[in-house]
């Protein structure tokens, strides 16, 4: 018996992301593709990421087809910019829209266009099966290479009102991880081996204040503190766990200020940062919340893929 699916494609800036999905919510795959960087670089260019977007997405639809067979394609998902703004965009998810409109013309199905910013968002509540918070207003983060931003959420019948609250008034949480790591040595990106790295720390973490002001911080010192730290110590255990300290600090100061300013809430902690077991434990002790699986923390389709679900029920 033939199934009604939702095809989701998201194309970040280093993941090419593929989700199926039946109109009951099952998922039934998530396929990535990872962007390649060169060793010792700290991250692509959009011209290089829209070339290997191009080169990817033709394996992914290739791995999807078995999965689609004959069964009927209903709706499609896809991210067409970063955020939930005006003027908000980059050019590799053009590689997306592409496929997705090329998709609709042979399928039929109709296009739903997201941020991916609410792809991550949805994707954590997806993971967590805190689906009721689709029917109440609640916090998110959004912590990753690119983003550090704290928003007030409203769901809504074709995706979220996220409006930004707070965040980081400089470098991004997972930038300064990645430009910590390439440092140390590590491959980028270079949250995986930092946290492998601090994981293996048994000693006493220094203790630095996190420079907030309101619901913003600024994260451009934990840089300096931590590569002095590194050249004085040479201890790369140490150093991984002094940064992912400190940025646990500075979410749950940034928590702690949203309660102050709006109210108790429930936090969404979404995006590849928040796959980090020791960041997510120091929150988990402090705040109604709820987080991501690894899988659906990192960069992927398949919140993109629930949302044009519910946004297909709603048309």
């Amino acid at each position: 018996m033939s199934k009604n699916l939702i095809f989701g494609i998201d194309t970040s800036n280093y993941t090419t992301s593929v989700a199926i999905m039946t109109d009951s919510g099952e998922l039934l795959a998530n396929i990535k593709r990872p962007l390649t960087v060169k060793e010792g670089e700290r991250g692509l260019r959009q011209s290089d990421a829209v070339f290997s977007h191009t080169k990817n997405l033709p394996s992914a639809f290739d791995e999807a087809r078995a999965i689609i067979s004959d069964n009927n394609v209903i709706a499609i998902g896809v991210s067409e910019k970063p955020r939930n703004v005006e003027g908000s965009y980059m050019p590799c998810f053009l590689s997306g829209i592409a496929a997705a409109y090329a998709a609709s013309v042979v399928s039929g199905a109709p296009i739903y266009k997201f941020s991916h910013q609410c792809g991550h968002i949805m994707a954590a509540i997806y993971s967590s099966g805190n689906f009721d918070l689709l029917s109440r207003d609640f916090a998110a983060f959004h912590i990753s290479g690119g983003t550090t931003e704290l928003l007030s959420v409203r769901p809504l019948p074709y995706g979220f009102k996220a409006d930004l609250v707070g965040g980081t008034k400089d470098l991004n949480a997972g930038q300064i991880i990645d430009r910590i790591g390439v440092k140390m040595g590590f491959s980028f990106p270079c949250g995986k081996e930092i946290e492998a790295s601090a994981l293996e720390f048994c000693g006493k973490v220094p203790n630095k204040k996190v420079s907030r002001d309101g619901l913003y911080v600024n994260l451009s010192g934990l840089e300096n503190m931590a590569l002095k730290l590194y050249s004085e110590t040479n201890d790369k255990t140490l150093v991984s766990s002094f940064v992912l300290n400190y940025i646990a600090k500075a979410i749950i100061e940034m928590s702690n200020a949203y309660i102050e300013k709006f109210g108790k809430t429930h936090f969404v902690y979404a995006g590849g940062v928040m796959s980090n077991s020791i960041i997510k434990q120091m929150l988990k002790e402090k705040f109604d919340c709820s987080f991501a699986e690894p899988a659906m923390s990192a960069d992927n389709a398949v919140g993109i893929a629930y949302l044009a679900k519910r946004a297909h029920e709603n048309k």
